[in-house]
This record gives C-alpha cells, sequence and structure tokens, in this order.
C-alpha cells in the first residue's frame, strides 16, 4: 500500500509531504533531494535499474506551511480511528456517529475539542448529558490533529511503514 509512496522531509529532518514514486525519481534526477532510505522493490526501464525510494530529502531548507485539518465527520472518525471513544469497540464509518462531549444543547461547540468518535449505541446511552452525568467518559482527550498527524489522515490514518518510523512522530 505504502510502497507507491515516498515521505519528502525538508533539510531538517521533519516530515513536509508524502508524495508519490515517480515524484520521488524524478526529484532524484532533478538533485533536489538526496535518498535517506529506500524500500527493497526495484523500477526497471531499458537501461536503468533504481531502487524505490521510501524516505528522501530536500537539499534546500522550504518553510513549511501550517498543517491544518479541515474539521469533518471523515475526519473526525480517522483521528479517533473508526473506534468508539466510549465503549472502545472499532466500526464501519456507517455504525458511527460524531458525540458531542458538551451537548450543543447546553452551549457545547461543533470542533475538535468537543467531537469524538461514538458508536450508536453509546450515542444513544450518552444522549444530552455531560460525560459526568452519563458515567460515560471519552478514553481520549479529544483535540485537533496537528504535526505529522495531518499527513496520515489523508492516507487514511493508522499505521505508516517501518522505513518512515524514524523520521515521522505521532502524538496520541
Amino acid at each position: 500500500m505504502f510502497m507507491d509512496r515516498t515521505l519528502l522531509l525538508n533539510t531538517t529532518f521533519e516530515p513536509l509531504a508524502i508524495v508519490s514514486w515517480k515524484k520521488a525519481i524524478t526529484l532524484v534526477y532533478l538533485e533536489k533531494v538526496e535518498v535517506v532510505r529506500e524500500y527493497d522493490r526495484e523500477i526497471r526501464s531499458v537501461s536503468r535499474r533504481v531502487r524505490l525510494p521510501a524516505v528522501i530529502r530536500l537539499l534546500t531548507f522550504v518553510r513549511p506551511k501550517k498543517l491544518r485539518v479541515r474539521f469533518s465527520r471523515k475526519n473526525v472518525f480517522l483521528r479517533d480511528g473508526h473506534t468508539c471513544q466510549y465503549c472502545g469497540e472499532r466500526f464501519e464509518a456507517r455504525h458511527l456517529t460524531c458525540d458531542h462531549i458538551v451537548p450543543r444543547s447546553r452551549g457545547g461547540l461543533t470542533d475538535w475539542t468537543n467531537v469524538v468518535t461514538s458508536c450508536i449505541r453509546c450515542n444513544l446511552k450518552k444522549a444530552d448529558r455531560l460525560p459526568e452525568e452519563a458515567a460515560m467518559v471519552p478514553r481520549k482527550r479529544p483535540g485537533r490533529p496537528s504535526g505529522a498527524h495531518v499527513l496520515f489522515l489523508g492516507l487514511g490514518g493508522g499505521a505508516f511503514p517501518d522505513y518512515w518510523k524514524d523520521y515521522v512522530f505521532m502524538r496520541d
């Protein structure tokens, strides 16, 4: 799944983006990056064999953009790993809802810090109550995804290749 993707690092070894292997090969041949890690897989042309780059590093520093994830139902599910934050079970998206920790009827906002993934059963059980009133406290404190986590939300979240583990720091 990830072998067609390459992690692009800044000169400071901070993750900047995930690019296709084609883009990575182009950057290598334009001498804009250096290859830090390679996959075991090769690409062959008539006259050459090249190992797919897993991690590349820019040779010139670029100022990173502020990485921000748009608030959406799908991104909340990805942030929480499709796991109900009350019972801890993992579900398909069609069996999940978004729950406001502080209900909207009580002044709760619809934002990253007040919305968690919930299964339908737990959402109905909690209803229009505060977590303390329902004796249902979310397993993780909700927050805006930040740093490299943003890159992986676009890839469907979850794990990343072992080749990248020294360069990506995920925050729970």
